[in-house]
């Protein structure tokens, strides 16, 4: 059965993919910073700097159909699935500095269960992209609601960032944490509280 991506959510975006046309504006802004982009030990940077940031949001390109690729399965099975301390690296939208964490995901099967490595696939696909944290975590839960239609979906991240480290107030020991509920995990607390149980045994705060 084919999977209808909500426009918000889940969409593919094709940006131009050129290759050079991101490398020569790194040059400039190697000059506008005061740099010569000539000397030896930048004159590969452009392009390695180009290279890295369409890695860093290839999630964009990315398309959910592919990722699943038929790894969905009927199965009996109404206990809760939890795949937790997920690592993802993101690039925040305001500043283009990374965050980074780990993302813990959990869902209430109806019909059908995902193979497991296909969750932190998912969780790439939105991490791979220009970010914040709190729309990202929402995204992994309706992309996997979306999938499965499962009973409930719940996603929490945890994350620290750059952007707060670096500069501004220069925290570096702060962490944010976002979360999602989706279907029972938002309508009963018994359900929301057996998986913090499950994410706080050595998941929530263990950095």
């Amino acid at each position: 059965m084919p999977i209808k991506s909500r426009k918000a959510d889940v969409k593919v975006i094709s940006p131009r993919r050129e290759s050079g046309r991101v490398a020569a504006h790194m040059a400039g802004i190697l000059r506008e910073l005061g740099e010569d982009p000539t000397r030896e030990g930048l004159l590969a940077t452009p392009m390695r700097a180009e290279k890295a940031l369409k890695f860093l949001t290839s999630g964009y390109n990315e398309d959910i159909a592919k990722i699943v690729n038929g790894a969905v399965f009927n199965e009996k099975c109404d206990d809760m699935i939890v795949v937790k301390d997920i690592e993802f690296f993101s690039l925040c939208e305001h500043h283009l500095l990374p965050f980074y964490g780990k993302a813990h995901v959990a869902y209430l099967p109806k019909d059908k269960i995902i193979g497991l490595s296909k969750i932190p696939r998912l969780v790439d696909v939105f991490a791979r992209r220009l970010q914040v944290q709190e729309r990202m975590t929402q995204q992994i839960a309706e992309c996997v609601q979306e999938v499965l239609d499962p009973q409930g979906v719940a996603v929490i991240t945890e994350a620290r960032h750059f952007c707060m480290m670096m500069r501004g107030v220069e925290k570096q020991h702060s962490s944010t944490t976002a979360s999602a509920m989706l279907g029972q995990f938002r309508l009963r607390k018994d359900t929301r509280d057996e998986f913090l149980s499950h994410v706080r045994h050595n998941g929530l705060s263990n950095w």
